[in-house]
C-alpha cells in the first residue's frame, strides 16, 4: 500500500475562502485555508472585522486579499447592478484601501484582488466592469494578482493589461455549459454535500474538469479553489477537503509560493 501511495502524483492548489462576512468559524477556516479574501465594506464588513480577519491571516501565514463589492450592503453584494464606471470605481478603490491601510497597520500587504458577488460575476462577461476591475488591480501596483472566474472573458482582458491572473474555481457551486456560475436564484445552484462538493473539486484539480449542472463535462484549469466563509457547511466542507487533499497527496498552497 505505501508503494502504491509513493507512486501516487502530487497535485497542488491554493484553497481560499470569501472571509470577514459575520461568520463565527472564520478563525477556524484561517488554520486551513492558504489564502483569504477579505470583505472591505462594500457588501458586508468593518474596521473590527477586518482587523480580526487580518491578524488572524497573519498568525496562520494566509495569503491576504480584498473582496470588493458593489456598494450594496442592502443585498449583500448579490444583486445585479449598473453603475457609472468612474463612480464605481470610487466606491471600490476606497473599499480596497480602507483593507490595505490596515493591513499596512499590521506589516502586512495585500496580495490580491477578487471582486464579491454580482460583481464577480458580471465583470467576468462585461467589458465595462472588467476594466474597472483592472484599474482597481494595477491601483495597488505591480505584485498585486486578480482572482478571476476560470476560463472567463475576464482573464485574457486582465493578462492583456498585464495583470497575474489566478484562475478561481468554486467548491461549492455548480457551473453552467458555458463554465459560468449557476445563478443563486435557480435551484441547486450551491452543492450543500461536502461528499459532492469534495468530489467536484477533486475532479477539477485531478482533471481539469467538471460536469455542470446539465451533466456536461466542461474542461477547467483552476490555480485556486474557493470555498464561500458564509456558507451553513463551510467550515466542514474545509475540513474534509484538507483531509481528502492529504490522502490523495493533493498539496495546499498559496499561489505565492515558489
Amino acid at each position: 500500500m505505501a508503494e502504491n501511495l509513493s507512486s501516487l502524483k502530487t497535485y497542488r492548489i491554493d484553497l481560499n475562502a470569501d472571509l470577514g462576512e459575520g461568520g463565527d468559524t472564520d478563525d477556524a477556516i484561517l488554520a486551513l485555508v492558504s489564502s483569504a479574501n477579505i470583505a472591505c465594506g462594500g457588501h458586508t464588513g468593518d474596521t473590527q472585522s477586518m482587523e480580526r480577519a487580518l491578524k488572524c491571516a497573519k498568525q496562520h501565514g494566509v495569503a491576504i486579499g480584498a473582496h470588493p463589492s458593489f456598494p450594496d450592503r442592502e443585498n449583500f453584494g448579490r444583486k445585479a447592478m449598473q453603475l457609472d464606471s468612474e463612480l464605481l470605481f470610487s466606491h471600490l478603490l476606497e473599499q480596497v484601501q480602507s483593507l490595505a491601510t490596515l493591513a499596512d497597520a499590521l506589516d502586512l500587504h495585500l496580495t490580491h484582488i477578487k471582486p464579491h458577488g454580482a460583481l464577480y460575476n458580471q465583470a467576468a462577461h462585461d467589458p465595462m466592469l472588467a476594466d474597472v476591475i483592472i484599474r482597481l488591480v494595477q491601483s495597488l501596483g505591480l505584485n498585486c494578482r486578480l482572482f478571476a472566474l476560470a476560463a472567463s472573458p475576464l482573464v485574457q482582458r486582465a493578462r492583456q493589461a498585464g495583470i497575474t491572473v489566478i484562475e478561481e474555481a468554486f467548491a461549492d457551486r455548480r457551473y453552467q455549459n458555458d463554465a459560468s456560475l449557476v445563478p443563486r436564484h435557480m435551484e441547486r445552484a450551491v452543492i450543500e454535500s461536502v461528499t459532492i462538493a469534495t468530489d467536484q473539486s477533486i475532479d477539477l484539480i485531478k482533471n481539469q474538469r467538471l460536469t455542470t449542472i446539465s451533466g456536461q463535462s466542461i474542461a477547467l484549469n483552476a490555480r485556486t479553489l474557493c470555498v464561500h466563509g458564509d456558507g451553513e457547511h463551510a467550515l466542514q466542507l474545509i475540513q474534509h477537503l484538507r483531509q481528502e487533499f492529504a490522502r490523495q497527496q493533493i498539496q495546499v498552497a498559496s499561489y505565492l509560493s515558489p
